[in-house]
């Protein structure tokens, strides 16, 4: 059952806050624990009211500070620093912190959108990094059906192409828009429900207590209630007679302070059940006299008046910019904003289609959230040879103060020390982070005895053995073979050959994988893709594919992917013959033979795999073509030059590579590695020995 669901407002004052209460009551009608969170706020010296209403009429079980992420300054000046994918992490982070807490999460844009932090670009994006369907609310504020129309189709069309999956549009405050406007939406996208809801004059107008907090009055009484809301207001200069002829039902009386007359004349008609007078507003600096305030004393007063120091346009000109809004005195308001929900949209329709959402991707930014959080579940110990590499230091000490492994770095520890502290200035977790020299190791001796054990058959001597034994890479690998290590990364300064040949040696394959692999997990814009195999086997037969095939698809579910295998050719199904294809077909065969429950397909080509349209269209019966999430190359040259097209052209990040298949996680880096391919490198490897 899905747990989420994403409210974003196309245009300015939507009345976006009937649908997120309605379907926040909704939601409560069937599920327990259901949290809410609205990533970006505008400030934080004043709390957001509506986030106030929404914890304190629905008792949610959250404090305020869960609800939010940043602040619109924090997240402009995260912008100016070059910092924008901090802001989306930490979305991230604060949603599945509630998204662990709760059944359901209703996540909220931003109210304004004058700013492009809160416009529905942005929060489309938020919603498409979370992995989340989303409702769409306008307001209606046309001049036509057909603008109307356009500007859904443009909007919707806009949201598809970043790959949002919309289930809904509400068309808020409906003037121009009828049953007949739904219907044509309907017919153009069959897929997304649309919803009128009608104007409801008394949810624009603001109450007395919106009023007079524009206003910065000082109350002389308030009255039975602030939070009413009124018709029409009447500034009144005129004599009494003309003033009274005025008034009319829910009134705002605006008066000069020096007006005793009309102020007591006011509270007189009101008592008197003459008008429903809902406030009074005393304008112009002055201070009432004390001859009207013992006047007032004397008279029943169960409406607010209050005293504004502004003169009479400006106080006329203030009440009639003052903008409604919710905020949780206003009970009758949230009432009537609920009501308006029940009345105008089919809940059981809406309900159905949010808790049937499955999404079958996993998002780039939600991929790298779960992968650190799954490294910091673990604790993992892993050893890292190349203990002179300074890149290799500055992942070490990042990985360490984020606390998500422990580290055992190979080489001279005062001088790995010393350089890292005093010469790269970095921050040395030594808790996290020890140090060891192969030739001074207490288990040095051990470690080469049991090289001499496993490899004498092979004809390797004891003194063989030691010598090798002094080698980072065969000291590394040997402590993960014994489990003083969960896994081990190189290859920033060694070669391939180097890195992974004592894991060939003793480590050895799994039961039933005769081929260790690789795999890159790609990170494109909307989706994650895995890639198997790019650098590790040159020339696969198909045998050799299956395996890969087989250990690429257990790789992805091990990382939260589904995987939809597709092994590739030059050519989709039956339409081509000739050796390489028939290849990748007996391949195909082999994976069904010995996984049945994996949906693969094969041969199939690169555009029908990932391209829902192209798929279709060519392999119309395939389960995945148009859906494949992992892609087996027929052998490196293709698979290595595609990771590297793809990387380049798309600016997607490639994670890897992954080695697969060894029973223990060993894993390569290219010796043009970066810091944060380290990182990665070493969180993949830290997850791996998982499973």
């Amino acid at each position: 059952m899905n747990k989420s669901v994403y409210i974003i407002a196309t245009n300015a004052h939507s009345g976006k806050s009937v649908v997120s209460l309605g379907v926040l009551q909704m939601i409560m009608r069937n599920t327990a624990k259901v949290g809410y969170f609205r990533p970006i706020v505008e400030s934080k010296s004043k709390k957001d009211t509506f986030i106030e209403t929404v914890l304190e009429h629905f008792q949610l079980d959250m404090s305020y500070d869960e609800a939010y992420a940043y602040t619109r300054q924090e997240v402009i000046a995260l912008k100016n620093e070059g910092n924008i994918g901090e802001v989306y992490d930490t979305i991230i982070k604060k949603y599945k912190a509630l998204e662990s807490k709760f059944d359901f999460v209703l996540v909220d844009s931003s109210s304004t959108i004058d700013n492009s932090y809160f416009d529905p670009n942005f929060n489309a994006s938020v919603a498409q990094s979370l992995n989340i369907p989303a409702l769409i609310v306008l307001k209606d504020n046309f001049s036509s059906e057909a603008e109307l129309v356009n500007q859904v189709q443009a909007d919707l069309n806009n949201f598809l192409e970043k790959d949002l999956r919309v289930l809904s549009v509400f068309v808020n405050k409906a003037t121009n828009a009828t049953a007949d406007t739904l219907s044509k939406l309907e017919q153009r996208f069959k897929d997304i429900t649309f919803t009128l809801i009608p104007r409801k004059e008394e949810l624009s107008r603001p109450t007395i207590r919106e009023i007079a907090n524009a206003l910065n009055v000082e109350f002389l009484y308030k009255g039975d209630n602030i939070d009413v809301t009124t018709k029409r207001t009447i500034v009144g200069a005129m004599q009494l007679s003309n003033y009274l002829a005025k008034l009319n039902e829910d009134t705002l009386a605006v008066l000069p302070t020096d007006r005793i007359d009309l102020i007591a004349g006011s509270l007189v008609a009101n008592y008197s059940n003459f008008s429903n007078i809902k406030g009074v507003v005393l304008y112009g600096d002055l201070t009432p006299d004390p001859s009207m305030s013992k006047i007032l004393d004397g008279i029943q007063k169960n409406i607010p008046i209050m005293i504004a120091k502004t003169d009479t346009f400006e106080t006329a000109n203030i009440i009639g910019n003052t903008k409604s809004s919710i905020y949780p005195e206003n009970t009758e308001k949230v009432k009537m904003l609920l009501q308006l929900f029940d009345e105008n949209v089919d809940a059981t329709k809406l309900n159905s289609s949010i808790a049937s959402f499955k999404s079958e991707t996993i998002t780039p930014r939600m991929f790298q959230y779960n992968m650190v959080q799954k490294a910091r579940a673990g604790q993992k110990r892993i050893v890292l040879p190349e203990g002179t590499d300074d890149r290799i230091l500055t992942a070490a000490s990042q990985l360490a103060e984020d606390e998500l492994v422990y580290l055992t770095i190979l080489g001279e520890p005062e001088a790995i020390k010393t350089r890292a502290k005093n010469i790269l200035g970095l921050k040395w977790n030594e808790e996290r982070i020890s140090i060891i020299n192969p030739a001074e190791s207490d288990k040095y001796e051990a470690y080469a005895e049991k090289l001499y054990e496993l490899r004498k058959s092979k004809g390797l001597e004891l003194s063989q053995a030691k010598d090798l034994m002094l080698d980072a890479s065969y000291f590394g690998t040997m402590m993960v073979f014994l489990g003083d290590a969960d896994g081990m990364v190189s290859g920033a300064v060694n070669t391939t050959a180097h890195t992974i040949r004592p894991s060939l040696q003793f480590v050895k394959t799994k039961p039933g994988v005769s081929t260790v692999s690789s795999v890159f997990f790609m990170l494109l814009h909307d989706r994650v893709l895995v890639y198997g195999d790019c650098a590790v086997v040159p020339n696969p037969t198909a045998e050799q594919l299956a395996d890969i095939a087989i250990s690429s698809a257990d790789s992805a579910i091990a990382f939260g992917i589904e995987p939809k295998v597709a092994l590739l050719s030059y050519s989709s199904g039956d339409s081509g013959s000739g050796a390489d294809v028939d290849k990748v077909r007996e391949a195909t065969a082999l994976v069904k033979e010995r996984r049945p429950e994996l949906l693969v397909e094969g041969p199939i080509q690169y555009d029908a795999a990932v391209d829902p349209k192209v798929g279709k269209q060519k392999m119309p019966n395939s389960p995945v073509a148009g859906q494949a999430n992992v892609l087996i190359f027929p052998d490196l040259n293709t698979g290595n030059n595609t990771y590297k097209a793809v990387q380049r052209e798309t600016g997607g990040l490639a994670i890897g590579p992954m080695l697969q298949g060894l029973k223990k996680p060993v894993n390569d880096l290219s010796r043009g590695a970066l810091i944060p391919d380290i990182y990665n490198t070493v969180l993949i490897t830290a997850i791996q020995s998982e499973f």
